[in-house]
């Protein structure tokens, strides 16, 4: 809701504030979602562990059991899958609660009476979005070991693979904020369907990009999405044997990737909010 909106309607909008008031209200929504999400966390781990845990299981365990994967493929499949649960449900954490808020909830109106700039609220959505996709990437570790009896690991590689989530989540958070902004209420289910299925199959989240040489058109789309790069990391953090990408090319593309849909993600915010 603008500003002009509000004045229409006889509310005013709450001067904004720099410095500590803004970081206080910050920190305040943040808190707030934050509390809500603990108070439905089995609801939560149901929503963004279902589909990667049937990954594990079904590309892991059954089709090595049944002789159609060879057993280094747990090596391979296993940080693919921790980087697709970062990004996916980063996505999905930030659209379809942004497309409810911005339709017939309206809840996103008490948000912009916060005393913050309006991309900061934007920040915050893309923030706590970006946490809950980190803790559903970290329980994958777990997950792992039960399904897959073992899951490749290395201590040298706690920086790398921190720095690739992090980065993976914000990116994810950013195609999120990008869609739900951009895209129709009416529409979000089909655009869904049009981009996620996509992102999952071209991410290399399960094969190595590497491994793509012999097939190059196909290595070429991969590297447009973002997904590749989190993978791809992940590998070379976790089992560096595998062959890979460099390291710091991810990285260099994951920030590439995060200016981008952060940036149209924010416009789109700030448009849809002035309507």
């Amino acid at each position: 809701m603008s500003d002009t909106a509000l004045l229409e309607a006889g509310g005013t909008r709450p001067a904004i504030r720099s410095g500590g008031t803004s970081r206080r209200a910050f920190l305040a929504v943040l808190r707030r979602d934050l509390y809500v999400t603990g108070k439905e966390l089995h609801v939560f781990f149901a929503q963004v562990i279902l589909q990667p845990l049937f990954l594990l299981f079904v590309f892991g365990r059954i089709l090595g059991s049944l002789g159609y994967t060879s057993p280094g493929y747990r090596q391979v499949l296993f940080p693919g899958i921790v980087g697709f649960t970062a990004v996916l449900t980063a996505i999905q954490q930030t659209a379809f609660p942004l497309v409810i808020d911005f339709s017939f909830t309206k809840e996103i109106e008490d948000r912009l009476l916060a005393p913050l700039p309006v991309a900061a609220v934007a920040v915050e959505k893309m923030v706590f979005a970006s946490l809950r996709s980190l803790v559903a990437a970290l329980v994958m570790f777990p997950v792992g070991i039960v399904v897959l009896g073992s899951i490749p690991w290395r201590a040298g590689a706690v920086p790398l693979l921190l720095g690739a989530l992090v980065l993976g989540s914000l990116v994810g958070s950013a195609i999120g904020l990008t869609l739900g902004t951009i895209v129709p209420p009416n529409k979000i289910n089909i655009v869904f369907a049009l981009v996620l299925l996509p992102i999952t199959f071209t991410g290399c989240s399960q094969y190595p990009w590497p491994s793509l040489r012999r097939i190059e058109w196909f290595q070429w789309v991969t590297t447009l999405n973002p997904l590749t790069y989190v993978s791809e990391a992940m590998r070379a953090a976790l089992v560096p044997q595998i062959p890979h990408m460099r390291p710091w090319l991810c990285i260099l593309m994951l920030f590439v990737s995060l200016a981008i849909f952060g940036t149209t993600g924010i416009r789109g915010f700030m448009r849809r909010a002035v309507d």
